[in-house]
């Protein structure tokens, strides 16, 4: 399985070999090399980010689903069915 970080520094790499191989002028092939770095940086922390919030709401959501297991569905519907049939007598009178 690949991580994130495998694949950008696999993009990263061949982003610098093209710089190596295609410009000549050091200043400019440096310049192209930082920003190619900098582009990395960002985008492990994005990617770190977007991980991070996805295990967040995960747990969020787990935890819910648990709760709303936890609810008495029979007793809620009894409820209902008793404000119903207390509503119709009302009207029937």
């Amino acid at each position: 399985m690949f991580t994130t970080d495998a694949i950008i520094d696999a993009v990263q790499t061949a982003k610098k070999t093209w710089v190596k191989t295609f410009v000549t002028n050091d200043h400019i092939a440096e310049s192209m090399n930082e920003f190619v770095d900098a582009q990395a940086e960002y985008t492990r922390k994005a990617f770190k980010a977007t991980a991070d919030s996805a295990t967040q709401i995960a747990a969020e959501t787990t935890k819910m689903v648990k709760e709303a297991g936890k609810f008495d569905y029979a007793k809620f519907g009894e409820g209902i069915m008793k404000a119903y049939t207390a509503q119709n007598t009302a009207k029937a009178k």
